[in-house]
């Protein structure tokens, strides 16, 4: 019944037949319920393709000619998700906000390969909490075994699929591509899960063939860049290749730079001599950088040598900029720096800078987003036991990414101390100048003067 009422949105929104590619032009329309911004951006990669906004029935609609068949990634803030489109496709989405992906549902040309690659994205979700509870600690066979049922339960599902529908053979080829990188990601990170999770001194001993889908990688393809299974599998590939190189080939006696430094600049150039594709290769070097600089403060002549390697390898990065913003944002939280002036909104819509708020007293700075329920609700269960530990400090809240409204009424429903709230509209320049990573973080100052720039408020 709901695929039939989508239908029949498409007929009346896009005013053409679902099954049907009579010409090249792309109609890609949905209907957002309870929206939490008034456009819909359509990505491709990095790159924005086209923006529209939503009218007084909450409805949006693209009409794109010349665009290549792919996948794109359709923004509505502060979440996304993919969107598979191809020449000539009719193509209408339906969701609620409140319940982003799991309400999303795709009617009309190609509605089978976006609803698939949804349910690849759920799947996975579930599966990711199962490894790590349940699967990382299983002997290399079981595990094995256990990997390749779950993985041809969904090549048995896409079979099906292309079977009783026309599905293109480059939806065919994304699709089996996302379920590849999905499950031989997991083996590229079990050595290090298996080794932590049974306590044993050194890595197990692996079955031959464990690897052996290693024969078969592209450093290369161009469109499965942005395909998250695919990215989260070169980031783990690479992690796995740089630290057991490491452990093989590297005189452990005779390291001069620090072993932070040292793993990284292997991995740097192993993307450099591996990858060939440039929007992969800035993205993993972009990856690189980020967790040098944000998971262990290393010394800083060793981030000098870090970011001239970086340059070195990685010449005209795309996100060289915000690299060097990340860098820069660093060496502004040192403690002895007065915070960043940065503006948030009060409750009441007053303007206020992060300087004005800490001055003349202690606080600590924590921060917290509307998009995820659960992150919030466990941020200020952790915030009424610091009010009872820590009652020297004035306990301040940031919001980013949620509407103002939708934050005022989430305050209410709370019941929190609303003066001790406050909102931010520009999620970037907060993030940059702040060091949002991870979202758990805080900063405690004295004074509007920084003492810990790097707190965590589970770690205090």
């Amino acid at each position: 019944m709901i695929r039939f009422l989508l239908s029949t949105c498409v007929a009346l929104l896009v005013g053409c037949s679902s099954t049907k590619k009579d010409s090249d032009t792309v109609l890609f329309a949905g209907e957002i319920v309870n929206p939490t911004s008034d456009q819909v951006i359509l990505m491709k990669g990095g790159l924005k393709i086209d923006s529209a906004k939503l009218d007084d029935k909450n409805r949006f609609k693209f009409k794109l000619s010349a665009i290549e068949n792919g996948l794109y990634h359709f923004n509505l803030a502060p979440e996304h998700q993919y969107v598979y489109l191809e020449k000539g496709d009719s193509l209408m989405v339906r969701l609620n906000t409140i319940y982003f992906d799991e309400s999303l549902v795709f009617s009309g040309s190609n509605e089978e390969t976006n609803n698939f690659l949804l349910e690849l994205f759920l799947a996975t979700e579930d599966e990711d909490s199962a490894m790590y509870s349940e699967y990382y600690e299983l002997e290399p066979k079981d595990f094995l075994e256990k990997i390749e049922s779950l993985k041809q339960d969904k090549i048995s599902r896409l079979q099906e699929l292309s079977t009783d529908n026309l599905i293109s053979e480059e939806a065919i080829k994304l699709l089996n591509g996302s379920i590849d990188y999905t499950y031989n990601r997991y083996k590229e990170i079990y050595p290090f899960h298996h080794k932590r999770k049974t306590a044993e001194e050194n890595f197990h001993d692996l079955p031959e063939n464990f690897y052996s889908y290693r024969n078969q990688i592209n450093y290369g393809d161009h469109t499965l860049t942005y395909l998250r299974p695919y990215y989260d599998f070169m980031k783990a590939h690479f992690g796995n290749l740089s630290y057991m190189n490491c452990l093989k080939d590297c005189d452990k006696s005779n390291k001069v730079e620090s072993k932070q430094l040292h793993y990284k600049k292997h991995k740097l150039h192993l993307i450099d001599s591996l990858v060939i594709e440039k929007e992969l290769r800035d993205n993993l070097f972009r990856n690189v950088a980020f967790d040098y600089l944000l998971k262990k403060k290393d010394a800083p002549e060793n981030t000098e040598i870090f970011l001239k390697e970086f340059k070195n390898v990685s010449k005209n990065n795309i996100h060289i900029d915000e690299i060097e913003n990340l860098y820069q944002g660093i060496a502004n939280l040192q403690p002895q720096k007065v915070i960043p002036d940065l503006d948030v909104i009060s409750f009441n819509s007053e303007n206020k800078t992060l300087t004005e708020i800490a001055a003349n007293k202690k606080v600590m700075f924590y921060f917290w987003s509307g998009t995820n329920k659960k992150q919030y609700q466990e941020i200020f269960k952790r915030v009424a036991v610091l009010k009872e530990k820590k009652p020297d400090l004035e306990l301040i809240g940031i919001n980013i990414k949620t509407d103002f409204d939708q934050w005022k009424i989430i305050l209410k429903n709370l019941g929190v101390d609303e003066s001790l709230q406050y909102h931010s509209n520009d999620f970037k320049e907060l993030t940059e100048k702040l060091v949002l990573y991870p979202m758990n973080k805080a900063i405690i100052t004295e004074n509007a003067v920084i003492v810990d720039g790097f707190s965590n408020i589970y770690y205090n």
